[in-house]
């Protein structure tokens, strides 16, 4: 495997020699505090469906060379090629694109990879990663200066404050807050449930919901007696990942059958984009908010550019 990697090393150098343009360099300090200078930006690979998201909205699109399976939006990212996982990628899938600048949202993996990647010649530069308002503006600020693209960036960057300010202005409109549990998968009928520290806990905040299932750290598998204490007033799932689940089939489950929420099979698919912070967060909070305050009659937030998939149309 380390001859593998070595190998691997000694031909990202190769690939960068060759394709490598005079630019001027930028240095920047990455998300693990490395000093990263960037030469070139002509071929990118991004690695992060919020990253690619971003990249994109900046109009750099047509210079992504390569992506990974979580950047599905916008729809031209779906055709270029995929080196995979974003949390499973291989030096050689990522090298045989030849880049000259690689973009990788914080917690890509796996570490021996990314240590292999980080040491090559081309710039790999980690995108720092959090769960809050703050951090989906930092990514904005923080790519668009990788790419040079500081005019759009805070252009893009202001657009998307004042879309968070509207979502505060909602959130002040909440009188007694809702309790939602969200599910990320369902093992043997026992659901594996976003605790603490989750991006779905920051994503629950950001929409004017509490977690509850916030005594848990992180993702966990929770037991029936649990999460029947936790009487969530709503369910929430991934859209692209509920296993085909009914408000039926959900509800029938001893974790949830006796809880508020099964009363009202209420029952909330969220699109896997809500869980990655990138420049539709507000859109996907305002949304979420709306699903679990329906008597807020909640107004829809202003279309961006970045919100609209326009080679397919729709949103």
């Amino acid at each position: 495997m380390l001859a593998a990697l070595s190998l691997a090393v000694a031909a990202y150098a190769a690939c960068a020699v060759s394709i490598a343009q005079a630019q001027s360099p930028r240095a920047i300090i990455d998300g693990r505090g490395r000093a990263v200078e960037i030469r070139d930006t002509s071929r990118i690979v991004t690695i992060g469906g919020a990253v690619t998201e971003i990249v994109f909205a900046l109009g750099r699109g047509d210079n992504v060379v390569g992506v990974d399976l979580t950047s599905t939006f916008p729809s031209t990212a779906q055709k270029k090629p995929n080196i995979g996982y974003m949390r499973a990628l291989s030096a050689e899938g990522v090298i045989a694109l030849a880049p000259t600048l690689v973009l990788a949202v914080e917690g890509s993996g796996p570490p021996d990879v990314i240590e292999v990647l980080s040491n090559a010649a081309v710039p790999f530069v980690v995108v720092p990663e959090d769960h809050d308002e703050a951090s989906v503006l930092r990514k904005v600020r923080f790519i668009a200066q990788a790419l040079g693209e500081e005019e759009r960036g805070a252009a893009m960057e202001k657009a998307i404050a004042e879309d968070f300010a509207s979502i505060r202005a909602m959130r002040e409109r909440i009188g007694k807050r809702r309790k939602a549990t969200f599910v990320l998968a369902i093992g043997g009928g026992t659901p594996m449930v976003g605790g603490a520290g989750t991006s779905a806990d920051g994503f629950f905040a950001l929409s004017g919901v509490d977690n509850a299932m916030k005594s848990l750290p992180g993702y966990k598998p929770a037991t029936a007696e649990a999460s029947l204490a936790a009487a969530p007033d709503v369910v929430v799932t991934l859209l692209e990942r509920n296993h085909d689940l009914s408000p039926d089939a959900m509800f029938a489950l001893p974790a949830f059958a006796e809880t508020p929420a099964a009363r009202g099979k209420r029952l909330i698919p969220l699109p896997s984009y809500a869980l990655a912070f990138g420049p539709r967060a507000a859109h996907a909070a305002r949304d979420l908010a709306a699903a679990v305050y329906p008597d807020l009659a909640l107004p829809d937030l202003p279309a961006r550019p970045w919100t609209r998939d326009a080679s397919a149309g729709k949103p």
